[in-house]
């Protein structure tokens, strides 16, 4: 397996039961047409079996240049060939997930506090998720949110890229990017759109526009 380029601009994470009006795999593929970069498969209630077979069915549903990630689940993504797996603080140590997935799989952590990111930038991982940067009701696992100036300082103490997660829709997406962020990772602002991927487009687009003025 070769490693798929990482553009971490608009990464959606997936929850289901926002995706009432539309079949699961028809709103990722909508998602990814409006410019989704990297779709991340969370799946906290159903069957391994389940979440094996819902894995393949994403899988084959998506361009084969767009990264699917799992969450959590080593043996899952071991199991449908996915092109990593995405760790909190919780799950599996990274360096685990590296010794069973190759150096070739592309490997997430989420960092919820500045302890937890000074410790991450010694990890074997691709990317760091910053979490929460606002607070959401579609995670409420996680420690007090970063805000924009935890996200700033986040930013200063490692290369690793960065993508933001937790409360973040059009109202914040230029802010979060201004604020260091490589990319923003969604669930509501997409899965619960009437139009998935017109929400996309704007969000992508709003990714570009704050990158530009970055520069």
């Amino acid at each position: 397996m070769t490693k798929k380029f990482l553009d971490l601009s608009l990464y959606l994470v997936t929850d289901r039961r926002l995706a009432a009006n539309f079949n699961f795999t028809e709103l990722v593929k909508k998602a990814v047409a409006g410019g989704v970069t990297v779709v991340q498969l969370r799946e906290k209630e159903c069957s391994s079996k389940e979440f094996y077979e819902l894995a393949l069915e994403v899988k084959k549903s998506i361009p084969p240049e767009i990264p699917l990630i799992i969450n959590d689940r080593l043996d899952i993504a071991l199991a449908v060939g996915a092109d990593g797996v995405h760790l909190g603080q919780s799950d599996l140590p990274a360096a685990i997930a590296r010794k069973y997935l190759g150096e070739e799989a592309i490997i997430g952590l989420s960092v919820e506090n500045l302890e937890q990111m000074r410790d991450a930038v010694h990890l074997p991982v691709d990317y760091l998720a910053i979490s929460p940067v606002f607070s959401t009701p579609t995670k409420t696992d996680t420690g007090p949110a970063w805000g924009l100036v935890g996200l700033t300082e986040a930013r200063k103490l490692t290369k690793l890229p960065l993508v933001a997660i937790g409360g973040i829709n059009e109202t914040n997406a230029f802010q979060v990017i201004r604020a260091g962020a490589d990319g923003i990772a969604v669930v509501s602002a997409i899965c619960a759109a009437r139009d998935p991927q017109e929400a996309a487009r704007r969000l992508r687009k709003l990714v570009e526009e704050a990158r530009k003025t970055n520069r």
